[in-house]
């Protein structure tokens, strides 16, 4: 286990293999670890389970503090793998607030943004 990043990497037990896999694993990889839940309806449309997330879509929080809160995404952070909401904000000391970092498992999406065309290809195809 010398290199950094290997794509032949198989899996391993060990979560410290694991950790690392996902540490040094470059953006295009990274992208596959940022996907969340569809709800019912979303599902029975596209024939799908689950979906990458991108800037836009609504989602429901179904996980955590923030459990039932309804928003939209305001950015996606690949390298840690986190999601900001536009509903979910901390206050800080000073009385402005910060967005709050939310792990894709956490959230089910509610409706989709199908803007882009590469992405409209990628939900039609079976």
């Amino acid at each position: 286990m010398k290199k950094k990043f290997s794509l032949n990497w198989i899996g391993s037990k060990q979560p410290r293999k694991q950790r690392k896999y996902v540490k040094n694993a470059p953006l295009n990889i990274l992208k596959n670890f940022i996907r969340a839940n569809l709800s019912k309806e979303l599902r029975q449309k596209l024939g799908k389970r689950n979906v990458g997330v991108r800037k836009g879509d609504a989602v429901k929080i179904v996980r955590g503090q923030f459990k039932g809160t309804l928003g939209k995404i305001e950015k996606v952070w690949l390298k840690r793998s986190k999601v900001y909401v536009d509903t979910v904000t901390l206050p800080k000391r000073d009385g402005s607030k910060r967005f709050y970092p939310l792990s894709t498992s956490n959230l089910q999406v509610t409706e989709l943004v199908l803007e882009d065309k590469k992405r409209k290809k990628v939900l039609e195809r079976k």
